[in-house]
Parts: C-alpha cells; structure tokens; sequence
C-alpha cells in the first residue's frame, strides 16, 4: 500500500482561494473533481471549477495520539492506505474507495462501524473551511466557528469547501472475522441488531463492525465483523468470488482488514451486474482494476449523458424507467415495518442495511449537535440503502415512487441523505433539514450567496 507524503498544503490553499476569487459574481462555483458520488444531475455551467489539486493528500498521521492531519479532497483510499500500516482506521470509513473526508463530512456518510462511531464528521477534531466570502477559517466544536462546525455536516459545499481537517482514529486487526447469520423474519432481524447495539456483543462474541442484507422479507443475512490479528483463511473478493453472494454461502469467513474495509467497492454492492461485470466470462475479461465504484459511476454518468440504454428500451418496447437511489436512516423499532412497506411498493433488492447511533448524546431536552441533519440523541438507528431504477408505471410519472419513499420515511421518523434525487418542498425541506440554523450560518460566512443553496442543490439539481 502506498502512503502520501505531505504536501505544500499552504501554497494548495492559496491556489484553492485564487480560483475561488477567480470566479464571477453570479457565476456557479464548483470543484474540479475528477470523481464523485452524486446520484443527482446538476444544470450544466461553463465555469471552471475550482483548484483543488493540490488538496488530495495525507499531510500527517500520529499513532500515539491516533489522530490525522489530511486535506479535504483526499480519498478515503488513500487515507487508509496512511494509516493501516499503523494498526488504525478512520472511525467510520464509507464504503467506495474515492468517497473524499470532506465530502463525507459535508455530505454524510456511513459504514459498519457506524452503530458506535457514528457518521463520519463526529470524529473530526476540526477542520479548515473555506467558506463563501473567500476567508479560510479553522471551526471546532467550541469556540468562534462552532456554528460552521456543526451546521457543515449535510450542507453540501453550500456553506463552504473543507481544506484540511484533523481526525480521530481507532486501532483495527490485521483481519475482519465475520459471521453471517441468516433470519427469517425481520423482526427477528432488528431485535439482533439491537442486541449488538445495547451490549457490542452477539452470542458472547464481541462486535466490532456491524451491517446486514435483505434479499427478501424472508430472507437477510446480519454480517457481524470481529477485528483479530489471526485468521486461519482468509477470502479475496476482488476476482472471480462477489462478497455479497459470500453471505448466503458462508456462516464464517475472514478478510484482511484492508479487503474488508472496500469489500462493496470491488462490485459496487450488487450494482456492477447491470453492466454485466458480475457474469463469469465477462468478469474473467474486465480487467480487475477496472471493477471499482468510481468506474462504474462513470459509466452511469455516460447514461445521463447519452441516454443509450433508455434509447434501446424504448426500441424494444419497454416502459420508462425511474433512478430509485436513496439511503435513509429508519428508527431501529420502526424497520421492520418499513422494509416490509419497502418490498410492498419498491420492486428492488438486495438492500442493505447498516446500524447507526450518534456517538455524543446531548442530554434529556437538548437540540442536536448537527442541526442539519437532525437524528436524535440516544436513538438507535437502521440506514437502508436501494440503488436502481424500476419501471414507470401507466399513468405514473418519473420521481412518484421517490417521492413515495420521502413520505414513507418521514411517516416512519426517519431522515434520507441529499445525495441523490429529492422532491421535498421548500417548507417540509426548511423543517426536516434545519432551515432556521442553515439560513443564520449562511448569512454570516456565505452573506453574498456567492455559493449554491442547499435546497437549490438538492431538489433544484443546482
């Protein structure tokens, strides 16, 4: 694994806030990614985005304090290919290799160390953030910026673009132990998840990471991972094997750490096998460092973009199809009732399923810490992801089952993540997504509005 070396992190910023300045008053900013995880289209603009390549890197990674020091647009790829040669992990490291620290902390993220780690801007110390009016301010939970500081997560670069931020890390073995252990019912299910969430134990065996998979109401595996420096076999699902097939063939199994923490990036999920990568002969000739999230993702951008497969179905005869990609966070007692309204009214699985509880409870009667994204204290949480299309039916019209999902959430106490498609209008958006807080942050270090509204982007696809 290849470990970055610091850079002239000062001279990246200052090439970061030329640009910025560089960019015309009215005009869209954007950054100038070469990735991202977005499902949501956004109005094309002829500015050039912004200089962050200068930002990508790990400037610093302490083993004693278990801390890093890493730049905004670096990716989790390269962040744990820093800190595992030191027996440590980011906290909460998202599942798809070129998902960056600041995008996570602005836009959420989750993986299976979730269900005591929480999401991952609860492990950040503080971060460097430049924000609309062009400064470069460093915000903490305490202090002058501790309104930026906890109105970021789920602001989506509205409120400014991360440069640099110190995190926490947490040791982690040389292996994953897992255990796949199939139900039957999914209240069965949840009272397992909740077990693990109240005691960090299954069975007498202690959890360390925790996730699931629902192939139907009758069937769903609970995948529980033990960090361990032994392992007497270990598995490799970046060739032939696909992981999320292992659970329904194996009870016990092992990876490296390193395979584990990217074990759905190899087959993005389940979602590789719409480009067929999942076929025995067509994955004996792609090419192994082809099979990854980002390359897939460029290949859905390429649909966007060219429409090939829609064209081809309409050829054929075949109904239009409507983008159901959602992560939402479910109340764990509400779940169940939720994936069984899901299997009614969504025809689409696998979905998967990751435990979540905030880390720093604030107390009987306190407001949230991230205002945001406003998931309650000391409750226990279920994210349920479903990434695919399904067919529009007679009479209907694109976005109606998203738009049914929305209200299924909401009638459930739960929140979705603003990275793909949204149909909220701006007062239930305002109330679900802390309007009041968001306007007053915004106002104060974006007052000329210089970026794009977090409701413009998310349902306007600004």
């Amino acid at each position: 694994m290849r470990v970055e070396q610091p850079r002239d992190h000062d001279r990246a910023v200052a090439v970061l806030q030329e640009s910025y300045a560089a960019v015309p008053p009215g005009v869209p900013v954007r950054l100038a990614k070469r990735t991202s995880n977005l499902f949501r289209p956004r109005a094309a603009t002829g500015s050039p985005g912004l200089d962050v390549s200068g930002l990508d890197g790990v400037l610093g990674v302490d083993p004693t304090t278990r801390t890093a020091e890493v730049q905004g647009m670096c990716t989790y790829e390269r962040l744990v290919d820093a800190t595992l040669p030191h027996g440590l992990m980011p906290l909460v490291v998202p599942q798809l290799r070129t998902i960056t620290l600041g995008g996570a902390v602005t836009g959420l993220g989750i993986e299976s160390t979730s269900f005591h780690n929480g999401l991952p801007h609860e492990s950040v110390i503080e971060m460097d953030v430049l924000t609309g009016d062009g400064r470069i301010v460093t915000a903490r939970r305490d202090g002058g910026h501790a309104d930026l500081f906890t109105a970021f997560p789920n602001s989506l670069g509205s409120l400014g673009y991360a440069t640099r931020l110190r995190i926490e890390l947490q040791p982690v073995g040389r292996y994953v132990a897992l255990r796949n252990i199939r139900f039957t019912d999914l209240d069965a299910l949840v009272a397992a998840i909740g077990e693990v969430m109240t005691t960090g134990e299954y069975a007498g065996r202690r959890v360390d990471a925790m996730d699931a998979v629902m192939f139907g109401t009758d069937e769903s595996y609970l995948m529980l991972g033990t960090f361990t420096d032994t392992a007497s076999r270990v598995s490799d699902y970046t060739g032939q094997a696909i992981y999320y097939r292992s659970v329904r063939e194996r009870t016990e199994d092992a990876l490296t750490a390193y395979h584990y923490l990217w074990r759905w990036d190899t087959d993005w999920f389940w979602c590789s096998r719409a480009f067929g990568a999942q076929h025995p002969v067509v994955r004996r000739l792609w090419p192994a460092r082809y099979r990854r999230s980002d390359v897939y993702h460029r290949l859905v951008n390429l649909e966007h973009r060219y429409g090939v497969a829609a064209r081809v179905d309409r050829w054929r005869g075949l109904p239009p199809r409507e983008r159901v990609v959602q992560d939402v966070e479910i109340p764990l007692d509400g779940t169940a009732g939720f994936l069984r309204w899901f299997a009614r009214n969504v025809p689409m699985t696998p979905v998967w399923l990751c435990p979540l509880r905030l880390r720093e409870p604030t107390g009987p009667g306190s407001a949230t810490v991230w205002p945001l994204y406003p998931l309650r204290p000391d409750e226990s949480y279920v994210n349920v992801g479903f990434w695919g299309t399904v067919p529009i039916a007679a009479g209907a019209a694109d976005g109606d089952v998203n738009r049914a999902v929305e209200w299924a959430v909401s009638e459930a106490g739960g929140h979705k993540s603003l990275y793909s498609d949204a149909y909220y209008d701006r007062t239930t958006f305002d109330r679900l997504y802390g309007g009041a807080t968001y306007r007053a942050v915004k106002e104060r270090y974006d007052p000329d509005h210089r970026l794009t509204g977090l409701y413009e982007k998310a349902v306007g696809r600004q």
